[in-house]
């Protein structure tokens, strides 16, 4: 894995959503990456494997991976063949503006970050459908008859809408264990890492509290997730403070929510992750 300090920010969504229909012939290589927006990946062809937040994901063509904003992820792409895709880019706001109170349109990604299972996989009906939507959502798009903005707006909620659907349903693909592969202890550190990012974490202290050896828990942290455990912690910090300075809670404030015990530490981190302080980026 490549050293680095940070992820990247990959893309920049200005309108409510976008599709994407990509067909690369010579598969580039991408660094783990996030993105400020929700997405929905479809395999069409070729041979793909995910990583999203340290879980490997072997796809299948017509398999559907949801990826929710700040989640760290990366394609592995096999060369031998042409890697097709559909790929929805889904902001966040269009997605509350269009949900009822009681059943939010981003509840699948929700979901499936709580599960820390990302991976849809339907059967030849589920495929058909998706398949249709996917098609009828890009005519919309390229028409230029009346309502074809107002059409599109309204087949990419009914795309979410199914999806919400499957992953309820838990349409998943969990019990085929070669569909993914997971390192159990590993896991069970990214989800503590996750719920007490205010607290003090250290190799140190996580080694003690999953009796493991500091030696290993360096090793298999980089080798599962691409990140030094102090990597991982930092940026996942600076992802929350960044959604707390943008919903309006106070720099300062956001910096001590997020565990960062000086300020100083915080300011630099963010400039070099945003490119901006975190005034210019509220």
């Amino acid at each position: 894995m490549p050293e680095r300090s940070e992820a990247d920010k990959r893309g920049y969504l200005n309108e409510g959503f976008r599709l994407f229909h990509l067909k690369d012939r010579l598969a580039q290589r991408l660094d783990y990456h996030y993105h400020e927006f929700d997405k929905l990946i479809l395999l069409l062809h070729g041979k793909v494997t995910y990583v999203v937040e340290g879980v490997t994901y072997f796809l299948q063509p017509w398999d559907l991976l949801l990826v929710q904003h700040n989640l760290i992820h990366k394609p592995i792409i096999d060369p031998t063949e042409p890697y097709e895709r559909v790929v929805v880019w889904l902001g966040r706001e269009w997605m509350h503006a269009r949900s009822d109170p009681e059943e939010p349109l981003d509840q699948c990604f929700e979901i499936a970050r709580e599960r820390g299972f990302h991976l849809l996989r339907g059967g030849g009906e589920q495929r058909l459908s998706y398949m249709q939507s996917i098609q009828r959502l890009e005519e919309a798009l390229r028409s230029r008859e009346f309502g074809g903005h107002r059409l599109a707006d309204t087949l990419c909620q009914q795309l979410l809408i199914a999806v919400n659907r499957d992953i309820l349903a838990d349409r998943t693909t969990r019990e085929e264990t070669d569909s993914y592969r997971v390192d159990p202890k590993i896991e069970e550190i990214l989800r503590y890492i996750t719920a007490h990012l205010e607290e003090p974490l250290s190799v140190e202290g996580l080694a003690r509290r999953f009796y493991i050896s500091r030696y290993y828990l360096m090793h298999r942290f980089k080798a599962v997730t691409g990140y030094t455990v102090h990597q991982y912690i930092s940026q996942k910090r600076l992802l929350w403070a960044a959604e707390l300075i943008r919903a309006g809670t106070p720099v300062m404030k956001a910096a001590e929510q997020t565990g960062f015990a000086e300020y100083s530490t915080f300011l630099r981190a963010f400039q070099n992750t945003f490119h901006m302080s975190p005034r210019e980026f509220r």
